[in-house]
């Protein structure tokens, strides 16, 4: 049994993003063959090292302030404390190892590196900067999102092997960061369709004050590449023909006042509900409050809410971007749509009008979701690359 550790800024167990989902989904599955850690910042109150699952978290001093104090004291921790993580595999998520990268190089360390990259994030600033967004926060993270690739390009070029989620980010990290497609490897993100799956939802609609109407649901981070103005834009549209509609909106970030206020601007706010981040065993009910998922992202690696969705057997919308196409049957399990709010508008009315297609798409979604995208067939895969990863140690990183 070899030892692996694992570095992200966010506690897995504690954040909710489709990071943190991976990261812990994947260290469940691969324990009974691999001596997994997990090293992460001291956030949301994590002091002390846990185990979940025979899976050891342990925590490296950072700072619950956000990107880039975070990211940056969690990486001096874990460079000072170099010689104390013991393992034969490093792998690190998006933009929080390149410390440790710092460290391999310094000691001469004859480690496999892997970088796991969710989102290509010179992909993602190209995309969010056509968007226009009036608050000084997100001109900033336009900023740091920018410092942010470079970090990610450096760790992408000089890692033994890369990992990421979909075809199409494999291409963009070739085009954008340099990389030579012979070293990138593709593992997709997953469900468990034990437990997003269909239920009955009816008490938690009663409780939402939903029951009754129909329920169009977005899933993720409010930040500008996910395209939520979209949605209320659509929503101003979809009004005129049908009113008996409410839309969720479940998740936080930079943009959620921006977007509380843009609803009211256009005169839609009464058919909103803004919900924060929730847990997994509220999200699971969550899914199955909503006739239509919607995800209007402008940039997607993937797309977790996607499988959720699909395993749930819920239709969905999403725009025709990135990963995301790999992930949805367009005309079969959902609609995939160019970026316009009338075309989503469109497209919401379409399946909201047509039940017998809801339902088709719903169980088509499913079928395809448990078939292709398990947490289960994410773990074959990555442990497969762990063994490829330590073929190489022959093979010194890129300096």
């Amino acid at each position: 049994m070899f030892k692996l550790a694992i570095f992200n800024t966010q506690p897995p167990h504690l954040y909710f993003g489709g990071v943190e989902k991976r990261i812990m989904e994947l260290s469940k599955r691969l324990s009974e063959r691999v001596d997994v850690t997990v090293y992460c910042g001291t956030k949301a109150g994590f002091s002390r090292a846990c185990y979940l699952q025979k899976v050891k978290i342990v925590p490296c001093f950072s700072t619950d302030l956000s990107f880039p104090l975070d990211n940056w004291l969690f990486n001096r921790t874990i460079y000072k404390a170099f010689n104390q993580i013991k393992a034969d595999i490093y792998e690190v998520h998006t933009v929080s190892g390149y410390g440790l990268l710092k460290a391999l190089v310094r000691h001469g360390a004859k480690k496999p590196l892997i970088e796991v990259v969710h989102g290509v994030l010179a992909d993602e600033y190209i995309q969010t900067v056509k968007g226009v967004y009036p608050t000084l926060r997100t001109r900033i993270s336009r900023v740091l999102m920018r410092y942010m690739s470079k970090l990610e390009m450096e760790l992408a070029q000089k890692a033994t092997l890369v990992v990421t989620v979909s075809n199409y980010s494999l291409q963009r990290i070739v085009e954008l960061y340099g990389v030579d497609e012979e070293k990138v490897r593709v593992v997709p993100n997953g469900v468990d369709p034990n437990v997003f799956k269909p239920m009955n939802a009816n008490v938690f609609k009663k409780r939402l004050g939903i029951d009754g109407e129909y329920c169009v649901l977005f899933v993720g981070n409010l930040v500008p590449r996910k395209g939520v103005h979209f949605l209320i834009e659509a929503a101003h549209h979809v009004m005129k023909d049908e009113k008996n509609v409410v839309f969720l909106i479940v998740g936080d970030g930079p943009l959620r006042d921006f977007l509380i206020s843009y609803s009211a601007k256009l005169g839609v706010r009464r058919n909103f509900i803004f919900l924060k981040k929730i847990r997994d065993d509220v999200l699971q009910v969550i899914y199955n409050c909503a006739d239509v998922f919607v995800l209007p992202s402008l940039q997607e690696g993937q797309g977790i809410a996607l499988l959720e969705a699909q395993a749930s057997a819920k239709p969905v919308i999403a725009f025709d971007v990135g990963g995301v196409r790999e992930c949805v049957k367009h005309g079969e399990t959902g609609l995939l749509i160019k970026p316009d709010s009338f075309a989503l508008a469109e497209a919401i009315l379409k399946l909201l009008g047509d039940e017998t297609l809801r339902i088709k798409m719903g169980a088509s979604g499913r079928k395809f979701v448990c078939e292709n995208f398990s947490w289960d067939l994410c773990a074959k895969k990555m442990f497969d690359v762990y063994l490829e990863a330590l073929e190489k140690l022959d093979t010194p990183l890129l300096l």
